[in-house]
């Protein structure tokens, strides 16, 4: 079959006012990124930290709260039921009035919201924060997602989306030695804990980027001020016939399509594996060495480190060879036998962390390459409902990740209980991932 790779390096003419203009789509589509995506992976990179830096406080704050590994497993993961219920009604919500705006509102609310986990008591006011957060925080990374569907076509969108998802394990990456220096230096400053200075100083960016947000981020092609007239047409022409082919979704129609479904379990199971990973990484490397909250969020990084290089290389593979399902399927069955294998060295430090590592290479790495399955099959306000929607029911993993592996590290007294359960809902990801027909992902 005749790719059509050759399509995205080739030049397109136009006519302005009857003069032939010309512009090379690699150079535009380029320049897209060097404008759109630090500004968008900047603000993802804040949230996820936001979320996830409750499995570095927990190191102190369980201790001095008095907290068990169920109650922060439950805390931690309840994040994600407010995130479920508000997804779809904020996708919709910024589909109307605009990336810019709602974003922005995004961003400062859940920083503000963020800064209050300070006041954490007890387990009553842990859930309630964490609920709040996640209603706070909710459009962001599916509000995105659909943004990114406005600029880029299908063919092109795998890599772009992995680049913006590669704030996942760049926020482990800087936030781990970030946090943990920051729970070491600060405790006892103004007499507060070192949990709660990484709570308030943490959030402070979300708060920022919110500001950046409302000043450059456009709403549309259309309004890039930083985009000639015939740039904004060749995008324009790109999407516009993507989304002809592409057959027509009555938005209600989405909540009863099996394709959707089918896509929202396979993000469940991979999500199961890269929440359980996020949320508990820092407890199985204090198990395995019993070091302090910098040394653990210096190991933590490492990881994370080899994730994000890992996710950018699969997708630009799968890009180029136009191929999603054996991209996704090979690495979430060897991400499960890494993870069941890190059970036999779990108190030795050093195996830890190479396990650990080759695994979060292989679970983080297929993320991006879901994300690009619906986003070739929908547009418009049913792209607005179903990425939403995917995103709603496929985070609930969320709540059922960290909870669970929190209950059955208190069962066992070990967290290897949990990482076979990661490691079984890698495996049906995959099988989920060679069930979907060739012809609905390979875009």
């Amino acid at each position: 079959m005749k790719t059509t790779s050759a399509a995205a390096t080739a030049t397109i003419e136009l006519t302005r006012t009857g003069n032939p203009a010309t512009v090379n789509e690699d150079s535009l589509y380029s320049l897209v990124t060097r404008r759109l995506l630090p500004v968008l992976l900047t603000a993802f990179c804040i949230a996820y930290l936001d979320r996830i830096n409750v499995g570095l406080a927990k190191l102190q704050m369980a201790s001095d709260l008095g907290f068990s590994d169920a109650v922060y497993g439950f805390g931690a993961g309840i994040f994600y039921l407010a995130y479920a219920i508000f997804e779809v009604p904020s996708n919709l919500i910024m589909h109307r009035v605009g990336a810019r705006r709602w974003i922005a509102r995004i961003a400062v609310s859940w920083g503000l919201v963020s800064m209050c986990m300070l006041f954490v008591r007890t387990p009553a006011s842990f859930y309630a924060l964490r609920l709040l957060l996640g209603m706070a925080e909710c459009g962001l990374f599916p509000g995105i997602i659909l943004y990114l569907t406005y600029w880029y076509p299908a063919r092109r969108r795998g890599r772009i989306v992995a680049m913006f998802m590669a704030a996942l394990p760049l926020s482990g990456l800087v936030g781990g030695p970030l946090s943990g220096f920051i729970m070491q230096r600060m405790a006892g400053f103004s007499g507060l804990h070192g949990w709660q200075w990484l709570f308030f100083l943490e959030a402070l960016p979300a708060v920022a980027i919110g500001v950046v947000i409302w000043f450059l981020l456009p709403d549309r092609v259309a309004e890039a001020r930083w985009l000639s007239d015939e740039q904004k047409r060749v995008i324009a022409t790109n999407i516009a016939s993507e989304n002809a082919e592409k057959p027509t979704s009555d938005t209600r129609k989405v909540f009863t399509s099996g394709r959707i479904w089918l896509m929202s379990l396979m993000l469940f199971a991979f999500a199961t594996g890269n929440m359980g990973i996020s949320f508990w990484l820092p407890t199985i490397v204090q198990r395995a060495g019993h070091g302090n909250s910098l040394s653990v969020g210096l190991l933590t990084a490492i990881p994370y480190a080899f994730a994000a290089v890992a996710m950018i290389a699969l997708s630009m593979s799968s890009d180029k060879r136009r191929e999603r399902r054996w991209h996704l399927a090979i690495p979430a069955f060897a991400g499960a036998a890494l993870l069941a294998l890190s059970t036999v060295w779990s108190n030795d430090l050093t195996m830890t962390i190479v396990t650990m590592t080759a695994a979060s290479m292989c679970v983080f790495a297929v993320a991006p390459l879901l994300w690009a399955q619906p986003t070739a099959l929908l547009s418009g306000g049913a792209a607005a409902a179903g990425i939403a929607m995917i995103s709603s029911l496929g985070n609930l993993a969320g709540l059922f990740s960290p909870s669970l592996f929190g209950y059955l590290t208190v069962r066992t007294h070990s967290t290897s209980a949990g990482m076979f359960l990661l490691a079984a809902f890698m495996v049906l990801g995959g099988i989920l991932s060679l069930v979907t027909p060739a012809r609905l992902v390979n875009k």
